[in-house]
């Protein structure tokens, strides 16, 4: 299938750019990589009247160390761009790691690092991975800038919380903590393909080697990634241990994910799924915080 009929804008600064987002209003829509619009568009899945293409704004395409040790990213900014980053390398790891699961590499030298959040795809790797690293986000419209935090910016399957006239200009992510290990676990039928199931875990240890800080998110296992509670409820102040990791691992499962059935998979085989990789990705991030992160 092919789309219908758009009108189509190319804007050179963000100001332009603003500028034609709310002039459109809800008959507006962003092109930034295109590689999840486009494929809805050809589908009919996407409808929009116009798009305002942001490819043509070299301002939105940037990694930035911050002061505090962490990381701005532009939202036009290349997920290959991020994954072969030394500096991306050096402090989050968790990203280059996260990113070789990322389609292919023909997608993530097209998509980009805040297009593929603001379009929160709750089967996507960047949405989960930034409420995982508690990232905050930048939304810039003509009357305004808004910080929002990862996890509050998405509340549905495909849905933010970005106005029609705003737009997602930049994502910002702390810096970890010392003694903190993170890891991505994913299952997928084949190399580039949707995850089944995916889990990221990121742990801080205190000096005395017990938990300090967890953040447990699932994804594919609900209309958005999960952030898990019970995982902080039974971790923090605890050493960690196999028995606790399969306590939240149980928990997780009987009490905090919602998977569907599908031609991938059904929602008991999911289940099973993050019942197998909560214990794997808790275990092998509290290896890496215990050697430094």
């Amino acid at each position: 299938m092919k789309p219908i009929q758009f009108d189509y804008y190319a804007p050179t600064s963000v100001d332009e750019g603003l500028d034609k987002l709310t002039e459109l209003g809800y008959d507006g829509k962003v092109l930034a990589g295109g590689q999840s619009l486009i494929a809805a568009m050809n589908f009919r899945m996407a409808r929009p009247a116009a798009l305002v293409d942001l490819n043509r704004i070299p301002e939105l395409a940037y990694i930035k160390p911050t002061d505090d040790g962490g990381l701005a990213i532009g939202t036009m900014t290349r997920v290959r761009r991020v994954e072969q980053d030394a500096e991306v390398a050096k402090r989050f790891p968790l990203l280059r790691e996260v990113a070789q699961f990322i389609g292919h590499a023909q997608v993530r030298t097209r998509g980009t690092f805040g297009g593929a959040i603001a379009h929160a795809d709750p089967a996507g790797q960047l949405p989960a991975i930034s409420m995982a690293m508690n990232a905050n986000l930048l939304v810039c419209s003509k009357t305004g800038e808004r910080w929002v935090n990862a996890t509050d910016f998405i509340f549905g399957p495909f849905m933010t919380v970005l106005e029609p006239q705003e737009m997602l200009a930049e994502v910002v992510l702390p810096p970890n903590p010392p003694r903190t290990g993170s890891v991505y676990k994913q299952v997928s039928r084949q190399k580039g393909g949707y995850a089944q199931a995916a889990v990221i875990a990121i742990m801080t240890l205190d000096e005395a080697g017990a938990c300090q800080n967890v953040r447990l998110v699932m994804m594919s296992v609900g209309e958005t990634p999960i952030v898990s509670e019970k995982a902080v409820e039974i971790l923090v102040g605890q050493k960690p241990s196999e028995q606790a990791f399969k306590a939240v691992a149980e928990a997780v499962v009987t009490g905090e994910i919602d998977p569907a059935t599908d031609l991938h998979a059904t929602a008991d085989y999911r289940r099973q799924l993050v019942r197998v990789l909560v214990v794997r990705a808790l275990t092998e991030a509290c290896e890496r915080a215990s050697k430094g992160g």
